[in-house]
């Protein structure tokens, strides 16, 4: 008996637990799309007006072959999945709008990768906030730097040398975060990593992990932003707090 009733509680907390994240969901979409609608005039229109031509086209068809009650149905779902997408995408865009030039915007854009990816921020940088983070992934190893290429360029070399020594014939690739010739634009990143060759399956990326923690354990980064550093940072201070670690 006290163990049926245990059980009865426990389906009660997660059901609870999963309509309180659903409705968290619900709130945090809601307060981006107001977020999103303040500073994109473009945003109604365009959900607005998909989820009309959606309807629209449906309609049309729906009287060409006598199926109007059937297909307008489906022309709103379908509206309503394009403007939702419309919407999906524009704040994307705006985000990285925001974030692109400020320290930590590319460990932030990869930490936010979809897939397979392995990701160690910052693991070699400067003072002056350049930074150099790892991926691994199908493609092999894949060093991201950001910050001034001139200092970039040294980072990145030293590191491929390091990790060289343990990661045997795997493939290392190396990406600077900017809009200047040879760089990649920080919206761009995760396509470009998409891009690359599947050289080595996931039993290899679990062994090229282990190999370069333990690396990564004799020589961390420094404290580089997990993420994008407003603008109006003081830089003096965040370099003092690095000096110290």
């Amino acid at each position: 008996m006290a163990k049926a009733q245990a059980t009865k509680e426990a389906k009660a907390a997660a059901k609870a637990a999963r309509k309180k994240a659903s409705r968290d969901r619900r709130k945090q979409l809601w307060q981006a799309f107001q977020m999103q609608r303040k500073d994109d005039k473009l945003l109604l229109p365009l959900m607005i007006g998909s989820l009309v031509a959606s309807v629209a086209v449906f309609t049309v068809v729906g009287l060409l072959v006598g199926a109007l009650f059937f297909l307008i149905p489906l022309g709103v779902v379908l509206g309503l999945l394009i403007a939702f997408i419309i919407f999906g995408r524009r704040v994307q865009k705006s985000v990285f709008a925001k974030a692109e030039g400020q320290a930590g915007a590319a460990g932030w854009a990869l930490d936010n990768l979809r897939g397979q990816w392995r990701v160690k921020q910052a693991v070699t940088g400067t003072s002056h906030l350049d930074a150099v983070h790892r991926v691994i992934g199908r493609p092999g190893v894949i060093l991201v730097g950001e910050g001034a290429p001139s200092r970039v360029k040294g980072l990145l070399a030293q590191e491929k040398k390091k990790i060289a020594r343990v990661v045997g014939d795997t493939p290392i690739y190396d990406v600077i975060v900017g809009n200047d010739d040879g760089q990649v634009p920080l919206k761009r990143l995760e396509r470009h990593l998409n891009k690359l060759p599947k050289n080595i399956n996931g039993k290899r990326m679990d062994a090229l992990e282990s190999r370069l923690a333990a690396l990564g354990g004799r020589q961390g980064g420094p404290g580089i932003p997990k993420g994008p550093m407003p603008a109006g940072a003081k830089m003096r201070n965040v370099q003092r707090s690095m000096r110290r670690r």
